[in-house]
């Protein structure tokens, strides 16, 4: 969507966020981040300071979670649930929602195999192997 551009991303999600609260219309992609957001009332308060959101770093070292990075993947998913690409997951969501309890539990589940299957294909420099991301998935639904 934003490239590399880490504070055009970041500004864009605090946009959206103030137009929900705010209860103006949003654009279909803006209603899926709204959504995450509000699912993460942890992460609010950053998005409602753009200058602080542009300007923290969230780094291993540190032991705290990227909000925009967790809310990417949230994004992602809902994405590929929305047209089952790779196909064969919504399916396997369904799985993982009966089984975790609720569609936001599962998707954190697989929140794990989807940053496996991109770290992966970063440090091997290829696209993402939508094979194994499934089967990551279909291990993580007969567990």
């Amino acid at each position: 969507m934003f490239g590399n551009d880490r504070d055009r991303l970041r500004r864009y999600y605090c946009t959206v966020w103030d137009k929900a609260n705010a209860g103006q219309p949003l654009e279909p992609l803006e209603h899926i981040i709204a959504e995450a957001i509000r699912a993460h009332p942890e992460y609010q308060p950053v998005l409602t300071d753009v200058e602080t959101a542009l300007g923290r770093e969230y780094t291993p070292e540190q032991g705290q979670t990227n909000p925009f990075l967790h809310l990417g993947m949230h994004i992602a998913i809902r994405e590929q649930l929305g047209s089952n690409r790779p196909a064969g997951i919504l399916d396997l969501y369904q799985r993982l929602c009966r089984r975790a309890g609720d569609a936001h539990a599962a998707e954190h589940r697989m929140m794990e195999c989807l940053g496996e299957t991109l770290w992966e294909a970063q440090r091997a420099g290829r696209e993402p192997d939508e094979r194994a991301y499934l089967e990551r998935l279909r291990r993580l639904a007969r567990a």
